[in-house]
C-alpha cells in the first residue's frame, strides 16, 4: 500500500449523521452547537470548536461528575462549535444507540462516549455496590430522543433477565430494570472466589449489556 492509498483507505468519511464510526475504535461526531464528550477522549477535531469541562450534577446536558462516589473529577466536557471532533476511549470498541423519546438507558460512566445535547440524564449510584467494588459506583441515566455513543473493551454480550452479572463487565441495561447487589457466599472460610459481588437483574423484560473484560484496575 503506497501513501496515497493508505490515505485514502484511512480518510474519515463524508457524511450527514452526526455520529460517525470511522473505525471500530473512532466515533466522528458532527458538531453545529453542542455535543458532550468524554474528558480526554478527543484524539483530534477539525472546524471552530472549543471544549469545556462541566462539573455540575444538574442533569440536562450541564454536565455531571463522580465526585461525590469516587473524587476522580469531571468525566464529561461540552464540544462547542462547527466541525467535527473525533473521539476514542483506550481502544475501546464504539457502539452507537438510537434512543426514542422517553426511552432510556442505565449506562456505567466509565463507558459513555458521548451524546447528543438533547440526549437528558441524571446521575446515580448502585446501592451496595459502592465501597463494596471498584466498578459500577456511577451510572448515567441516558433519556432520548438523540443519539448515544458508548465503549465496550471487546464486542459487547446482551443477556436477558433474570441475570447475574460482575459490576465490573456489566456496562449497560434498560432503565426498566433495578438491579440489586447479591453476594457470593465462600466456599470455604478464608477463600473466595473472586466474584463475591454480583448484580442481580430479576423479571422478565428489558436487556443487560456485558463486555468480556473487567476494568476494575481502571476504577480504583
Amino acid at each position: 500500500m503506497n501513501v496515497d492509498q493508505f490515505t485514502s483507505a484511512h480518510a474519515p468519511t463524508e457524511t450527514d449523521e452526526t455520529f460517525q464510526t470511522e473505525n471500530s475504535y473512532t466515533l466522528d461526531v458532527t458538531v453545529d452547537g453542542t455535543v458532550m464528550v468524554k474528558a480526554g477522549s478527543m484524539i483530534g477535531y477539525t472546524g471552530d470548536i472549543t471544549f469545556t469541562g462541566k462539573s455540575s450534577a444538574e442533569g440536562g446536558v450541564t454536565g455531571f461528575i463522580k465526585e461525590a462516589v469516587t473524587s476522580e473529577g469531571t468525566p464529561v466536557m461540552a464540544a462547542e462549535g462547527t466541525g467535527h471532533v473525533y473521539v476514542a476511549d483506550q481502544g475501546k470498541k464504539v457502539q452507537t444507540l438510537e434512543l426514542a423519546a422517553d426511552e432510556s438507558l442505565s449506562l456505567n460512566g466509565d463507558d459513555v462516549l458521548a451524546f447528543e445535547s438533547r440526549v437528558d440524564y441524571e446521575i446515580g449510584t448502585i446501592d451496595g455496590v459502592s465501597g463494596a467494588t471498584a466498578g459500577g459506583l456511577t451510572n448515567v441515566y441516558l433519556t432520548g430522543p438523540g443519539t448515544v455513543a458508548l465503549s465496550t473493551h471487546g464486542d459487547p454480550l446482551v443477556l436477558t433477565p433474570p441475570v447475574n452479572t460482575d459490576p465490573d463487565a456489566t456496562v449497560a441495561w434498560s432503565a426498566n430494570l433495578s438491579p440489586s447487589v447479591a453476594r457470593n457466599k465462600t466456599l470455604e472460610i478464608g477463600q473466595t472466589s473472586g466474584e463475591s459481588i454480583q448484580m442481580e437483574f430479576t423479571g422478565s423484560e428489558g436487556f443487560v449489556v456485558v463486555q468480556p473484560y473487567e476494568e476494575t484496575s481502571q476504577r480504583q
